[in-house]
């Protein structure tokens, strides 16, 4: 699995691809929290299970990166471990790891308010995947 960051005007994306589904949702969520926090310093001491619906491959990465900032912002959380056990097109089941934030220990970078579905692209490409997701800061 490989990511990088893509400039966007006052927001910022990523490009992540990967050999599997599970991969690339895991990847994306990981890219992200890279922009979020020096993953470095983060300790997989608390689990948390994620299952989501969602129409489409689409929807399904917006709904499950809001729902990772979401447990960022509501339980004070910081991610580094993504376990997506499975992905089809309209239901992700995962686990993901982490801590609580802890300001003295966690280097908080930048505040991703919300993924977005501006220019959003989850593809299958030759005998791999690609997604882009540009990201509200």
């Amino acid at each position: 699995m490989r990511f990088n960051t893509i400039e966007h005007t006052a927001d910022i994306g990523i490009e992540v691809e990967a050999e599997s589904l599970e991969e690339l949702f895991a990847g994306a969520a990981r890219a992200m929290f890279s922009i979020m926090v020096d993953l470095d310093g983060v300790s997989a001491v608390l689990s948390r299970d994620v299952s989501l619906d969602a129409s489409d491959l689409v929807d399904l990465m917006f709904e499950w990166l809001n729902e990772l900032i979401f447990l960022v912002s509501a339980n004070r959380l910081v991610l580094c471990d993504f376990e997506v056990g499975s992905v089809s097109s309209e239901r992700l089941v995962a686990t993901v790891r982490g801590e609580e934030i802890d300001p003295a220990r966690h280097s908080l970078e930048l505040e991703i308010k919300a993924a977005t579905f501006h220019e959003m692209v989850v593809e299958e490409r030759g005998e791999g995947w690609y997604a882009r997701v540009i990201f509200d800061v």
